[in-house]
Order: structure tokens, then sequence, then C-alpha cells
């Protein structure tokens, strides 16, 4: 994100988003209406699979980690597989997946920003902002993704076509289990998978434990470890806004981080390499550690 004279993340306006709605209100009433009355044990073991795969590999290994941060160097090909599953989560494709992201990472170092940003509101008007609607805020930092990831011609694809790309799956599902499997394999997942990182991230920015503060930043991210083996690792979010370039989000003894066991089981196969952890970053200026606590045990160190 680079900022111009008069940037401001905090004027702006929150406004109905009819693909990114229709989109999740399709999803959601496959789901709801198809669900329940189409559950076989083949249908419930597939959404537990897919959902696991998507989420670990794709999302917070392939777009969070690797794309966003890069936490960790690894071949193109396999690169390119991880950023295709975290597509399949259905919440964006790569590159709408990095404009998510910096703009809220962008916006909560601020001392200020908007509710939007911040998940500052009761928690059904931030769910209907969130899944159903977007911010255009007057005044916006640019984004220059990195000319690497920008003419990729493979991610171009996927990100314009991202919805699609759970046709393939839902024929192959279909073709395999009928339509409980599709029901399942796709409607089922995508709606808990988009409704889930929503509330995690309402959460993780407004209660929970902390280890850490960041001077000067309006929002601080909390840590929410109770689902943090259902989330990969990505509700440790504390953690996360700690040491943002760090692979590794546990870092306190007894928290959890199954993204961190999959890396370091690539890293093991000699399949990921250069992996950053927190004593492998430059100091942080800002950071603060808070007092110990009960929950603010021993900090990981290398």
């Amino acid at each position: 994100m680079t900022e111009a004279a008069g940037t401001d993340a905090n004027a702006g306006r929150v406004v109905w988003a009819p693909a990114k709605s229709l989109w999740i209100s399709a999803m959601a009433l496959g789901a709801v209406v198809g669900g329940p009355i189409s559950v076989t044990w083949g249908a419930f073991v597939l959404f537990l699979a897919t959902t696991a795969v998507t989420i670990c590999l794709g999302h917070s290994l392939g777009m969070h980690r690797r794309l966003i941060h890069h936490a960790f160097a690894c071949p193109l090909w396999l690169e390119r597989i991880f950023v295709y599953l975290g597509t399949l989560v259905g919440m964006a494709g790569p590159f709408g997946m990095i404009r998510q992201h910096d703009i809220r990472d962008w916006a909560q170092r601020r001392t200020t920003c908007h509710a939007f940003l911040a998940h500052r509101n009761p928690i059904w008007r931030d769910a209907w902002w969130q899944l159903h609607c977007e911010l255009k805020l007057d005044r916006p930092p640019t984004l220059l993704i990195e000319p690497r990831v920008r003419d990729d011609l493979f991610y171009r694809i996927i990100d314009r076509t991202f919805m699609l790309q759970q046709a393939p799956w839902a024929v192959l599902f279909f073709a395999i289990g009928g339509l409980p499997w599709v029901i399942w394999g796709i409607c089922v997942r995508v709606t808990l998978s988009l409704v889930g990182h929503w509330l995690v991230g309402y959460f993780a920015h407004n209660r929970g434990p902390r280890t850490w503060h960041i001077e000067g930043a309006g929002v601080q991210g909390y840590n929410v470890g109770y689902v943090s083996l259902l989330t990969m690792g990505e509700s440790l979010h504390n953690n996360h806004h700690a040491f943002p370039g760090s692979a590794r989000l546990a870092h306190e003894s007894g928290e959890l981080d199954p993204g961190w066991w999959a890396l370091s089981a690539f890293a093991r196969a000699g399949l990921v390499w250069n992996i950053r952890t927190p004593s492998d970053l430059p100091p942080r200026y800002a950071l603060r550690r808070l007092a110990t606590s009960a929950h603010t045990l021993r900090v990981w160190r290398k």
C-alpha cells in the first residue's frame, strides 16, 4: 500500500456488493436447505477433508503465509497449488485476497480507521457489512501488487474466475457421490469457511487474551485460542499482529498451529525453505510485550 497526500483510513461509505452478497447467499441457501436432508457419512467426511485441505494448505499457507507475507519460500509449482486451494475456499482469488488483507492491515496500523476495517460494530451489523458489503474509502491508498504475482497468467485467470473454480469439483463430486457430495463438498464447505472467517476475524479484533501491544495502532489483535485447531492457527491473531512476517503463529506454550505443523512437514521433505519465525524478523520498536499473565507464558524463540 502506498499513500499520497490526503490518504485517509476513515472517510468512506459502506455499500452493498451484489456479486459478493449473492455468492454467499446462494451458498448459504444450498447449505441450510440441502445440508440437513442430504447428509451422508461420505458427504460429511468429504466436507471435513476438503475444508481442512483448503483452509490449511490453501488459505493459511498459500494465500496468507506465502503470497501475502512471504514467510517461507517454495517452488513456484507448489505455491500455485497452495494458492489455487486457497481460491477454492470461496472468499476471493489471489489478487482479491491481497487487496482485502493489505487494506485492512494498512488501516489497522493507523491511529484510527473506519469501523468496517476495525470490526468495530455490533456483531450483526458487522456480519452484514463483512459478508454482503464493501467499503469505498474516499481517499484510499494505492495497492501495488508485486510484478511476479501480478503478471502471473495462472493467478490472473483464477482471480477472475474464482467462483467458477468450484464448478469442476462440483461435477466430480456429483459423479462420485451424487447431490449430497455437491451440497456438503461445495455449499456447506464454502458457507462455513466464509462465515467462520468473518466470525473469527470479529472476535480476533475485539476481545481475547493478548501478549503484545503495538504502540500507535488503532486496532489491536487478540488470540482466539479455543478455535486455533479449526483455523489452522490463524485465530492466534495477537501473535500475528506482533510478528506478521512469521510463518509460525503459535508463540506460547500450549498454543496450537496446525499450519505450522504442515509447513514443518513440507520443510522436512525439502519442499519449503527460508522459513521465517519471530527471531528472524527485524525489531519493531512500536511493539511492546504486556505484563505476564495466565495467558502470556513463555515466548517462543528459535
